[in-house]
């Protein structure tokens, strides 16, 4: 609110200005970060607060805009409801998480015949605090889900150049792993090894919690299970179930079975694993001796360019307090701590040593 004053001018009226608007707050995607690491310390952000009007109907001005890089594949949900908000994808891309509050008119909006010195402006909008919760989650064509030890790292290792780690004992991969697998003429697809999923993972046991937002990235879902278990239909189902329980969407994407470890079995013991095997396409391999790999390349490629799956599809579901309690708490992969863990997310009355 200002009114006009001059030495030649003695009633100059109101001439109070416009405030400015709260700053925004971005979320941007930015290729060249592979981590939220960066965030880890940075976890409070706040745009500025836009100035007061002056004299002379000068406008205020705006707040200082505030933008969180983040890297390709980050979703969004609303901490205190879980709901899905937002998310980026591409280079680049950047959304508005928060926008800031419109300033307030200045008291010479309001002059007219009858309120000819209006002593009054409107205020600013208030400010808006919000609590998100950031997951990233990786972008692959071909998703590896498989029970631990199914062979997943040493087909990746196979067919692309990455390098995961591997070894013969449960829980070799603790972090997803990506490659690019070399196709024909060129061409090529990104495979992601996801870390071995345990029956119950979608009830916070293992690192089911952690790692099965990534399979919801992928537009083809590559199941393997081992020769030698005690039956193959049965372990599919088991994977099939603990997906579907996280995500009801997950069940609508294309799948493949891939039988692996088939270097020591015979056409006969071949032919009697064939009446155990779900009804979706099936390829025998064996990474170790390449039996099948040109195959499962040939069947993955056709999937992927199916003209029902040529789009891929990002499905996402809320996030409910459970899930988060059990995320925070899923620090071993051993049964007993996740069983804990469990305790923890349904009882409330928790001490903080606990916490």
């Amino acid at each position: 609110m200002h009114l006009y004053r001059a030495k030649y001018v003695p009633k100059g009226g109101p001439d109070g200005g416009d405030g400015g608007r709260g700053g925004n707050i971005y979320l941007r995607a930015n290729r060249n970060l592979w981590t939220l690491l960066h965030l880890k310390y940075s976890r409070h952000v706040f745009a500025g607060n836009g100035s007061p009007g002056g004299a002379n109907r000068s406008f205020g001005k705006d707040g200082e805009d505030k933008t969180i890089e983040v890297p390709c594949g980050t979703a969004v949900f609303d901490a205190d409801t879980g709901e899905f908000l937002c998310e980026v994808t591409q280079d680049g891309e950047e959304l508005v998480l928060l926008k800031g509050g419109r300033g307030g008119l200045g008291n010479w909006h309001f002059k007219s015949a009858t309120n000819q010195t209006p002593r009054y402006a409107q205020p600013g909008e208030p400010a808006i605090e919000r609590t998100v919760i950031l997951e990233l989650k990786l972008l692959a064509d071909v998703g590896l889900v498989g029970f631990p030890n199914a062979g997943k790292s040493t087909l990746l290792s196979t067919i692309s150049a990455a390098r995961p780690k591997i070894a013969d004992y449960p829980f070799t991969t603790l972090e997803p792993n990506l490659g690019i697998v070399s196709y024909r003429d060129n061409r090529s697809f990104v495979m992601a090894d996801i870390p071995g999923i345990i029956e119950g993972a979608s009830e916070g046991k293992g690192l089911g919690l952690r790692f099965l937002r990534h399979v919801e990235r992928n537009a083809v879902l590559l199941f393997m299970v081992p020769a030698d278990a005690d039956s193959i239909r049965g372990e599919y189902e088991i994977l099939l179930r603990e997906l579907t329980a996280f995500n009801p969407d997950l069940q609508d994407k294309q799948r493949v079975l891939a039988v692996t470890k088939c270097d020591m079995l015979d056409d006969e013991l071949l032919e009697a694993l064939k009446s155990d095997l779900p009804d979706i396409p099936t390829v025998f391999i064996s990474s170790v001796t390449g039996q099948g790999i040109t195959e499962l390349k040939d069947l993955l490629w056709s999937q992927l360019n199916d003209e029902a799956n040529r789009v891929m599809t990002l499905t996402h579901r809320n996030l409910d307090a459970r899930h988060r309690v059990a995320e925070e708490d899923n620090f071993d992969t051993s049964a007993g701590l996740d069983d804990e863990a469990d305790n923890w997310a349904d009882d409330d009355n928790f001490d903080e040593e606990d916490w």
